[in-house]
């Protein structure tokens, strides 16, 4: 996309992470031109950014009902598989770097 195309409040999407936002400003910085996005408040290169086709799905959920997330933690926590990779865990933190 170059910067002709793009006009503030433009939405816009950056199709290696499918993240949707509107245009929010525009900066130039080190000779390279970004757009910066109201869903992530990031800058993303404008030559990265594709015109967004109608409604995206929001990236936002619903949370769910506290309760049932409690409950389901309650259960997986309990559950046999969790109790035995616990056993496996010799309590080290490896960074792995």
């Amino acid at each position: 996309m170059s910067e002709e195309e793009l006009t503030l409040g433009m939405r816009v999407r950056y199709p290696r992470t499918g993240t949707t936002g509107t245009i929010l400003r525009i900066e130039q910085v080190r000779g390279e031109v970004f757009a910066e996005l109201d869903s992530t408040n990031l800058l993303y290169r404008i030559d990265t950014l594709i015109p967004a086709q109608g409604h995206e799905k929001s990236t936002k959920t619903v949370p769910e009902d506290a309760k049932k997330v409690i409950e389901s933690e309650r259960e997986f926590a309990s559950g046999r598989e969790l109790q035995d990779a616990w056993k496996n865990v010799d309590q080290s933190c490896e960074g792995g770097g």
